[in-house]
């Protein structure tokens, strides 16, 4: 993987497990997106202000597709999101995000490939679903640290 022409979606996991240094490189600010809801899960991060020309915003198409996501998911189920337990809150989102960016990128001739970065195997699991591709915490931060050395 080249890492030319692909989207990276942030989970709030993969955020806080790649630290402030790989954040700051130029490849992570480059390529990756962060949804609206995970950067208010971020919101004591020390550098949250550099992250933010890097938020994906919720809009009508993300709702779009998080709807149906969402109607994937049994009744029931708390894998993905257990309000209740304030867990997850972001996570069909991040997947919701991806799908709308390769949606709106695939009218363009030569598209980014979306990807899905995350620990979570509830967020992989529903991304892979949906025919996204997924990527580690850690695979990310290889592929950071391989395209950021030197620069």
């Amino acid at each position: 993987m080249s890492g030319f022409g692909q989207r990276f979606v942030i989970d709030t996991n993969a955020l806080s497990q790649l630290g402030r240094q790989r954040r700051a490189g130029k490849f992570f600010l480059e390529n990756a997106v962060i949804p609206e809801e995970v950067m208010h899960e971020a919101s004591g991060f020390p550098d949250i202000a550099t992250l933010r020309d890097n938020v994906h915003p919720t809009t009508p198409r993300v709702l779009h597709w998080l709807s149906q996501i969402m109607a994937t998911v049994p009744s029931g189920h708390t894998r993905l999101v257990d309000l209740y337990a304030n867990r997850g809150n972001a996570d069909p989102l991040v997947v919701a995000c991806a799908l709308e960016g390769q949606e709106r990128d695939n009218q363009l001739l030569l598209s980014p490939e979306w990807v899905v970065v995350t620990a979570d195997e509830a967020v992989r699991d529903k991304a892979q679903e949906f025919g996204l591709t997924v990527l580690s915490n850690s695979e990310f931060a290889v592929l950071i640290d391989g395209n950021d050395v030197g620069g």
